[in-house]
């Protein structure tokens, strides 16, 4: 494709940074890079403690042995999400219970939670689809009543916010994403964030297969053990490194994607309103960290055929997630309530090109096609 879905970004002190790793002669996890990353981690939350991961995934692993899920417990989880929003709690041999997402947006019915809670109910794992806020204020009144622990799958959103409080400080527990695909990357890796100080030991542990090795480097324990279960959470130095490289300038990276989406949205908000396509909806409890940039369509033909012309112009746009509901997995697991929203999303909702590197061209590149598609001519 000339002009890729994405390109990994790099600021220019990744090389460098791997190589102290490696000069260091300390190359496992929690070293001086490590630290310096989760430090500022914790600097752009204001509060709680993170912990790196090898990924997202294990993040919400570690989340759901932290929630003590147990077979029988009932999770809610939106069904339009990626698999590791509710596979770390099927492993732990809860029921999922999944919600239908908002007609305006792919965050989950907030109120559709209230009726799924049950006296089994243990977690709720709200998903701030394309890095916006889910209505927390709500979900945490949900769960303060009925004492039921939120894990924040934020996976898509570092640097945004719910009413001027950084997403991952809202829940009990929150996951973060560094993929590629996301906009600070380590390649692959995740933090686990907590904002709960009684849960950070066991956190530690948790991270460290079950022992309390963490511990015994600090001096508090004379030798360590098994003291838990656990796994092998604990990401490299040598992503730790690159991510450090990342954090350093979250805020430049930032200002860049948020350019971009901005240029996406002025040239396509009122051309695809007028042709039936929904457009990104940012609420106003909510801030907008520039994710990416999708467009729902009429239709799961004309997706079918957008994606298709894009394709001619060499262009990379995607579809997104499958319900996990109708998953082949899942499918004779659902309860069968009908999910509409989520199932709309999954036909008809398209993302385009958003990375840091894009230039203002790509972008016009992009928006000159989709506007053709629609109208026979750029706008």
């Amino acid at each position: 494709m000339n002009i890729p879905f994405n390109v990994p970004h790099a600021t220019g002190r990744e090389t460098e940074y791997i190589a102290q790793a490696i000069g260091n002669r300390k190359l496992c996890g929690d070293g001086p890079f490590t630290k310096a990353s989760q430090a500022l981690l914790e600097q752009q939350f204001g509060s709680g403690r993170s912990l790196l991961t090898t990924s997202c995934t294990d993040a919400l692993e570690a989340a759901a042995i932290l929630c003590d899920i147990k077979p029988g417990d009932e999770v809610i989880v939106p069904s339009y999400t990626f698999v590791s929003s509710a596979n770390p709690f099927a492993l732990r041999g809860a029921t999922i219970r999944f919600v239908d997402s908002l007609p305006d947006q792919p965050n989950l019915d907030h109120e559709a939670v209230r009726e799924l809670v049950t006296p089994r109910t243990r977690a709720i794992v709200p998903v701030h689809y394309a890095g916006v806020a889910c209505e927390m204020d709500a979900l945490r009144d949900i769960a303060q009543r009925h004492d039921i622990m939120i894990v924040e799958d934020a996976a898509q959103g570092i640097a945004s916010s719910f009413r001027g409080r950084p997403l991952g400080t809202l829940g009990d527990l929150a996951a973060f994403s560094f993929h590629e695909t996301k906009n600070i990357i380590a390649g692959e890796g995740g933090t686990l964030h907590i904002n709960r100080p009684d849960l950070v030991a066991r956190a530690e542990i948790i991270r460290e297969k079950g022992t309390d090795r963490s511990a015994f480097f600090r001096g508090e324990v004379d030798k360590y053990g098994w003291v838990d279960i656990g796994s092998s959470f604990l990401p490299s130095e040598l992503i730790a490194a690159y991510l450090l490289a990342q954090l350093e300038q979250i805020d430049a990276i930032q200002a860049r994607r948020k350019h971009v989406w901005q240029r996406y949205d002025a040239r396509l908000r009122t051309i695809g309103g007028n042709h039936g396509v929904q457009m990104p909806s940012i609420p106003d409890y909510a801030t907008n960290n520039a994710h990416m940039y999708y467009m729902v369509m009429p239709s799961a033909q004309v997706r079918t055929d957008l994606l298709a012309h894009l394709k001619t112009r060499k262009i990379g746009a995607v579809f997104h997630y499958q319900s996990l509901h109708r998953s082949k997995f899942f499918e004779g697991r659902h309860d069968g309530r009908p999910l509409p929203q989520a199932d709309r999303y999954t036909e008809c909702l398209i993302r385009l090109p958003l990375y840091a590197d894009m230039t203002d061209d790509q972008v016009d590149r992009v928006c000159d096609a989709v506007c053709d598609f629609w109208t026979g001519t750029p706008s």
